[in-house]
């Protein structure tokens, strides 16, 4: 069976280490800062929502609680699976293989997306963007979350793992196509050391890896992100 959809930019984490991804997914935002922006913004009561990218589907019981719908969209076979068998007692989620550039949806059918980590390089997403165009109804929101790379302790990792990352020019990107940015401050809370160093070891090279957590201490990490939202 093939893994992905040819076409797809693998991920460099999650397709590889699915297990080890779902000990980042509980540690990050244990206060619920991210949660509580994007209600700031436009909650999901009663809403069709769309996960791009939605992995194992980690965040679609989150959004089923309140929505109407919820579609998750993921281009690894293998973890379209996994989010399927997570959310197989929930009437209201679906789940289908499929990309950001050739969404399985009708037109004018979301009323909120979610792309988190999916989108942040910016560049290249065009196509993404243009089937939000799409997808979405008049009056809904899209929201982006992605790294931060100015601020903060996970940033400067970032920056060293992606010294060629450019994070004014994503900037430029996102305001440029009427989204708006709101930064903000949350962290990573790992239960155990062991799980925070095996995360490190998923999201940077190898080198790096054991530089952080030799100089690293703790299960705690200040992670500034940046939460993009367009209404359509």
């Amino acid at each position: 069976m093939r893994s992905r959809i040819p076409g797809t930019i693998p991920s460099p984490n999650i397709w590889s280490n699915p297990r080890v991804y779902e000990l980042e997914n509980n540690a990050v935002d244990p206060d619920r800062v991210i949660e509580t922006a994007m209600r700031g913004v436009r909650g999901w009561g009663g809403a069709d929502v769309l996960d791009i990218g939605c992995g194992t589907g980690f965040h679609l019981p989150w959004f089923a609680a309140e929505a109407r719908r919820v579609v998750g969209v993921e281009p690894h076979e293998a973890l379209a699976g996994a989010a399927r068998a997570r959310t197989r007692d929930l009437a209201n989620v679906r789940v289908r293989t499929g990309t950001a550039q050739d969404l399985p949806l009708p037109a004018a059918s979301v009323d909120v997306a979610h792309a988190r980590w999916a989108y942040f390089f910016g560049p290249g997403c065009e196509p993404g963007l243009a089937e939000l165009d799409r997808v979405m109804r008049r009056g809904g929101v899209a929201f982006v979350i992605d790294n931060d790379a100015t601020r903060g302790t996970f940033g400067g990792w970032f920056r060293r793992f992606l010294p060629r990352y450019d994070p004014a020019g994503v900037e430029r990107f996102w305001s440029a196509r009427g989204f708006t940015r709101v930064p903000l401050d949350m962290r990573w809370l790992f239960e155990r050391r062991a799980d925070f160093e095996a995360v490190v070891r998923i999201e940077f090279t190898a080198g790096l890896a054991e530089e952080i957590i030799a100089a690293h201490s703790g299960v705690e990490v200040d992670y500034a992100v940046n939460l993009w939202w367009r209404e359509y």
